[in-house]
């Protein structure tokens, strides 16, 4: 049974802020090993680069994209709530979040910027 506040955009919003951060530190080794096969000469990342030139991995690239910045601007939002002294707008600012988030995806995927 889902509570009453678990359906506030607030717990919403720690809630895809938590899911993001934790997309992130599933990429974070992933992408090490990728800089690691860097160190061990161009053949070798050439080679880690071919294996990962597919569309589902295109369409990950976009996905963490989008997760990074959920949490960059989820994690302003938590900032904003303990060190500025106005009352927030739950709803519009979670909504701005999201927005410019799925932007910066968005410039991602068109390869704009």
């Amino acid at each position: 049974m889902i509570r009453a506040s678990h359906t506030q955009p607030g717990f919403l919003a720690a809630l895809v802020h938590r899911l993001a951060g934790l997309t992130l530190a599933i990429f974070l080794p992933i992408h090490f090993v990728a800089l690691a096969t860097a160190l061990n000469g161009a053949d070798a990342f050439e080679s880690f680069f071919q294996v990962t030139n597919t569309p589902l991995v295109k369409t990950a690239e976009g996905a963490i994209v989008v997760a990074l910045a959920l949490h960059m601007a989820l994690g302003i939002r938590v900032l904003a709530i303990e060190f500025v002294p106005l009352r927030e707008r739950t709803r519009v600012v979670v909504s701005i979040c999201v927005a410019a988030a799925f932007g910066v995806g968005l410039m991602f995927v068109l390869n704009v910027g």
